[in-house]
């Protein structure tokens, strides 16, 4: 039953990254492009992220195959590692697909001007430093909407009082 479950869930992923990859291989970008964007990419690091989906996956299969049959826990273990590892080089694959991302979303000479910008002191600032200020902005709109909420809560709550109060008793 739960091998089935696998299966099907593995055809739906292939079917979704065999959809996703025909949208983005529409996209034709010459070398030169493709080269401009793989600097920026590497510039800001954006593929870094990236890196730990392997090994996630991994994970979670060795923990849903190990569930399902715990007496084979080293073998299967053995085999998610081997296939862990033959799937490794297919990290190229979403790096491309990467690449053809800044590749539509900016000119070939804009992601030379932004690999150029990344290189320079400032550059190099930012993008050391925009998750933090990404986050530090986050947390401030949370704080800023939660006291917009308790301020919004309690003018509706005075306005509907007043209103209790003003109205006509019958």
């Amino acid at each position: 039953m739960k091998s089935m479950k696998f299966a099907r869930i593995g055809l739906a992923m292939m079917t979704l990254g065999a959809i996703s990859g025909n949208a983005v291989a529409q996209d034709s970008f010459s070398d030169s492009h493709i080269e401009a964007a793989k600097a920026v990419a590497i510039e800001t690091k954006v593929l870094e992220p990236f890196d730990a989906i392997l090994f996630v996956m991994s994970e979670q299969t060795l923990s849903a195959f190990t569930q399902n049959d715990p007496t084979r826990a080293e073998e299967i273990a053995e085999v998610v590692q081997n296939v862990a590892l033959q799937l490794a080089p297919r990290r190229a694959e979403l790096n491309q697909e990467i690449y053809r991302v800044w590749a539509g979303a900016f000119t070939e000479e804009e992601l030379v001007q932004l690999a150029e910008f990344y290189r320079t002191p400032l550059g190099s600032k930012l993008r050391d430093s925009i998750a933090e200020i990404t986050g530090k902005s986050v947390n401030a709109s949370r704080e800023w909407q939660d006291r917009l909420s308790v301020d919004m809560v309690a003018m509706v709550q005075e306005e509907l009082t007043k209103g209790e109060t003003e109205a006509p008793k019958e």
